[in-house]
């Protein structure tokens, strides 16, 4: 076995572990192997261990390494998406994860339909209001609720978030947990199916799902450091 074949193996032991103590089932968790800086042939590595949804960060590196990789992979779309970037990256990917503002959905939606796609996206919100990250803050993501759903060619799946960055995994609990709230308070008040919340990474996954995360996003610790 190699080792990242190893390393999927364990990750997937420490998500059912995390699954069993709040009483889910681990098929309710999608691992996300994140390629960032990883060649292909690791990534084909991953894919031969079993491993089918995977994440990319730069839409240059995903332009490069799908055409090497076999078409079973799900690619998601987890890097800060910028306007002049969407044309091509609506093709290439099954889920993008970082729909940050109103205007960017927006226009994600115009070039959609021109492309006759329905992209599937979560929306990002940016819960500690910190300036070096993008995404919504809850006021903003309340305002402009209404607008979001009368965009016709996006089909909005779940939340995303990224929290503050922190030494122990445990003080990124809250910040789950809030995603989780906004989230379900979203869903009852406005009848509106978010099934998916995209949160937790290599560090912090487990605290994650025991939170709710349906879509963990690891890099580091499947492919080692990079």
């Amino acid at each position: 076995m190699n080792d990242v074949a190893a390393n999927l193996a364990y990750i997937h032991e420490q998500i059912g572990a995390a699954c069993h103590r709040v009483g889910r089932q681990e098929s309710e968790v999608t691992l996300i192997a994140v390629t960032k800086t990883f060649p292909a042939d690791r990534v084909r590595e991953a894919f031969d261990a079993g491993q089918r949804d995977v994440g990319e960060n730069r839409l240059q590196e995903a332009e490069s390494k799908i055409p090497l990789l076999p078409a079973a992979l799900r690619w998601h779309y987890i890097g800060q998406l910028q306007r002049n970037k969407v044309r091509k990256v609506l093709p290439l990917f099954a889920m993008i994860h970082s729909i940050d503002s109103l205007r960017l959905a927006q226009y994600t939606n115009e070039v959609a339909r021109e492309l006759g796609l329905f992209p599937r996206v979560f929306l990002q919100i940016n819960l500690a209001g910190e300036e070096s990250k993008a995404g919504f803050s809850i006021e903003e993501l309340r305002a402009s609720w209404e607008s979001l759903l009368s965009l016709d060619r996006l089909e909005i799946v779940g939340l995303m978030t990224v929290p503050p960055a922190v030494d122990d995994a445990e003080n990124s609990r809250p910040w789950f947990a809030a995603l989780r709230a906004l989230r379900d308070d979203l869903a009852h008040q406005t009848n509106t199916p978010l099934p998916y919340l995209s949160m937790g990474m290599s560090g912090d996954y487990e605290v994650a799902i025991e939170e709710g995360a349906t879509h963990v996003r690891i890099g580091s610790a499947v492919f080692g450091r990079r």
